[in-house]
């Protein structure tokens, strides 16, 4: 865990924890973001198949809302650490920059974010790439080096868990549920919304794991 927690450290430092939010990110090209506001209305519960089903989704609840508000809080710091490298000159004192923002995060979140577990690691990493558009490997080869990401990465891998890991409601069906537990508590004002940064179709997406069998 110590991999992924010196990189969320890295987004989360040089600015106060209740920051304003960030401007809206720019969808990629021929991609359509989301309008949240069309889709938060649901109905009390979700629909299970079973028990089991309805266990796994409280417990898939409480990691969620743990870890999505660094999942959006690194999405706020990620805009402003860029608009600051912008106006930096040389790549000097970008390094110097973006190093001084990792070791200020070190002192202020490593305590805190050591209570993770190895599961919520997971989903948080999932998360950043729902908010930021990237996976938390091309962050840290963007913002660090490649060698750096590599590390990272390695280290991450001891611990069952990729920083390469992607954000993919259409195709695993934990990340349906994760964005079912995020539309549900946007709506009912459990969580702040931020818009992500991929295109999401929730009614599609939905629509296609409500019908599939259950032994696929």
């Amino acid at each position: 865990m110590y991999a992924l927690i010196l990189f969320i450290v890295a987004l989360l430092g040089a600015w106060p924890i209740h920051s304003q939010e960030r401007d809206s990110i720019a969808p990629a090209a021929g991609e359509t973001m989301i309008d949240l506001e069309e889709v938060l209305f649901f109905g009390n519960q979700p629909f299970f198949k079973d028990e089991e089903q309805r266990k796994k989704y409280e417990l898939l609840r409480y990691r969620v809302r743990k870890v999505y508000p660094y999942a959006k809080m690194a999405a706020d710091k990620l805009y402003k650490i860029e608009r600051t490298l912008d106006t930096l000159p040389n790549q000097r004192q970008r390094k110097r920059y973006t190093k001084q923002v990792q070791e200020d995060a070190e002192a202020r979140f490593t305590d805190e974010l050591k209570k993770l577990s190895r599961s919520q690691g997971r989903i948080l990493i999932k998360l950043i790439y729902r908010q930021t558009g990237y996976s938390a490997y091309d962050l840290v080869k963007h913002l660090r080096s490649g060698w750096r990401a590599f590390w990272y990465n390695n280290t991450a891998w001891f611990y069952d868990l990729s920083l390469k890991s992607i954000y993919a409601p259409e195709s695993e069906e934990e990340d349906f549920w994760i964005e079912d537990i995020l539309l549900r508590a946007f709506s009912q004002g459990e969580l702040e919304m931020q818009p992500p940064a991929i295109a999401i179709n929730y009614e599609a997406i939905e629509k296609k794991w409500r019908t599939k069998p259950a032994n696929q």
